[in-house]
């Protein structure tokens, strides 16, 4: 015996009975003694409405190489925002919660890794935004993004990287400059692909895609190039300064920097402006390019070279190095505050690249009767290791030893450095070895990093 079918009118009414009773358990939910079977009822509910809502996973298979930022950035623009929880603070509900929820997004970690229909879901729109991505936002053209860094050498030259697409510029001679030593401007540029164009409402994805990639590039810089290479922090420091040399004059300033360069986004890289910027075979570079000498920014020759491995390295390793390149940055940055948090960060550009493989041992503790577990290799190890393979030298295994060990005192809040205790009297031991590490580590790491692009296996 075949069962009836369910009258059309039967069945709405049916379907807008159970959509009440999933709003009203939804909204009693936060009182529920036993959250997660509730919450597998209520998703059974949405399951028997059927077409109108589909608990299933919208995000696909062949958007694995869009960066989750972009994603995200497209679905704010397209759905909407702000965003609202509902009790589980790993889903994130577009443009609001319940009956208004279009998407729902669940991450684990920091990573999206599912895209859920909501009760106010539209098919026609998904497949527009699906058409987006698998359009213009993965296939869009190439385009060349432009923006302002600073490198403490004056940049009064042009080079380009034939093979990676990179140019140097100077800046217009209307951008303020200053002397050398100071944060003195230039102009990268770098290609990007161009998902709409202003004032399309993919733009704004474009733009982002460019500030990252500039941040990238300049902190890439920061390990290749003589200097200090640097952006303008998006969280700009207030500060007191005097702003009158000779007469002084002390006022409360914010740190920033304005030039006007141009379009950020252009068809081809532009025209080049000055003399080629020199160039010094690269194992002299490195010991000869230092320090204030009034040349301004010399260039090693392998420079595209090195610029071409970071950009075709696998995503993952290319997230190590960029790491360890903040950090690199940071211990830059973090200097006239701390000495011993610059000296941390440091470490932490070392560790970066340091293999995150390895096995845990458990070993009994006749002390505390009982099985313990511990890393082989230890922290300690996998840092000499490093080292040892991108600047080998045998007779420093103690000495790395030694700077990985002040580093667990400074991070563990057991000890500070002498200089940030105000204790960095003349030449005295204390003070004159911690100094000695931290210089001997700047270059250390400096030379590991640009070895480790060369093999990062």
């Amino acid at each position: 015996m075949t069962e009836k079918p369910m009258r059309p009118n039967k069945q709405r009414a049916g379907k807008a009975e159970l959509r009440e009773w999933i709003r009203a358990a939804e909204a009693i939910r936060p009182t529920c003694l036993n959250p997660a079977d509730f919450d597998a009822l209520i998703r059974h509910q949405k399951l028997r409405l059927g077409d109108e809502i589909m608990a299933e996973n919208l995000l696909r298979d062949s958007w694995a190489d869009l960066d989750q930022a972009d994603l995200r950035l497209l679905l704010q623009e397209q759905i909407g925002r702000p965003g609202q929880y509902d009790g589980d603070e790993n889903v994130i509900h577009l443009p609001l919660a319940r009956e208004q929820c279009r998407v729902s997004l669940t991450y684990k970690g920091a990573k999206i890794v599912a895209i859920e229909p909501g009760l106010a879901f539209d098919r026609q729109e998904w497949d527009r935004i699906c058409a987006e991505i698998e359009g213009p936002i993965m296939k869009g053209p190439l385009r060349v993004g432009r923006d302002i860094s600073f490198n403490t050498k004056g940049v009064e030259g042009w080079w380009r990287g034939e093979r990676s697409g990179v140019q140097i510029l100077p800046a217009p001679e209307s951008a303020p400059r200053a002397n050398e030593g100071a944060d003195n401007p230039f102009i990268l540029e770098f290609p990007i692909r161009d998902a709409g164009r202003w004032p399309t409402t993919n733009y704004p994805i474009t733009n982002q895609r460019r500030r990252r990639e500039h941040q990238k590039l300049t902190l890439l810089l920061n390990l290749l190039l003589a200097g200090t290479t640097k952006f303008l922090r998006e969280r700009p420091r207030h500060f007191w300064a005097n702003v009158r040399f000779g007469e002084s004059k002390i006022e409360w300033v914010q740190e920033w920097y304005f030039a006007d360069f141009g379009q950020i986004v252009v068809q081809e890289l532009s025209a080049q402006v000055g003399e080629k910027l020199g160039e010094i075979e690269s194992e002299k570079y490195y010991k000869e390019a230092i320090g204030l000498d009034g040349r301004g920014l010399l260039v090693p020759d392998d420079l595209d070279e090195s610029i071409c491995r970071y950009q075709s390295l696998p995503a993952a390793l290319q997230a190590k190095f960029d790491r360890a390149a903040y950090w690199l940055s940071m211990a830059s940055r973090q200097w006239e505050d701390s000495m011993s948090a610059s000296y941390a960060s440091l470490v932490s550009a070392a560790e970066a690249l340091t293999p995150e493989d390895g096995t845990k041992h458990s070993v009994y503790c006749d002390k505390c009767k009982e099985n313990r577990t511990h890393d082989v290799p230890g922290a300690t190890e996998k840092f000499r290791s490093f080292f040892e393979k991108y600047t080998p030298d045998p007779g420093l295994r103690e000495r790395r030893s030694k700077m990985y060990g002040l580093r667990s005192k400074i991070l563990h809040g057991s000890d500070l450095m002498q200089l940030d205790q105000g204790r960095a009297i003349g030449w005295d031991p204390p003070w004159w070895n911690e100094q000695e590490m931290n210089t001997e580590l700047w270059g250390l790491m400096r030379t590991a990093a640009r070895n480790w692009l060369k093999d990062p296996t």
